[in-house]
């Protein structure tokens, strides 16, 4: 179960169900791509729309002092849901690295 932020033809975003920042929404292709690492040329429209959608939800949500996307890619960049998805996360001041 999830709880829809945004949905259009290409993309679904939902909030986290472990909020990192007061403002945690994924936001997926409809489309599966594992990774970044499976990016292509053919699918790669789905991942603009996703980035369309994030600036569409960040209008909506009034995060115009700022927001953070992250993506984890592989074991060792900390993947462990095997479809790519974004999360972008505002709300409070996000500092790098990351902590």
């Amino acid at each position: 179960p999830s709880t829809k932020v945004y949905e259009d033809d290409l993309v679904y975003a939902f909030n986290d169900i472990d909020p990192k920042a007061p403002f945690h929404v994924i936001v997926i292709p409809k489309k599966h791509i594992a990774s970044a690492a499976e990016i292509t040329a053919e699918n790669s429209s789905y991942i603009s729309a996703v980035f369309e959608a994030i600036a569409k939800i960040a209008a909506e949500n009034n995060l115009e002092k700022g927001f953070r996307v992250v993506n984890n890619c592989g074991e060792d960049g900390g993947q462990t849901v095997h479809h790519i998805h974004f999360h972008l996360l505002a709300r409070r001041n996000l500092q790098w690295p990351p902590g």
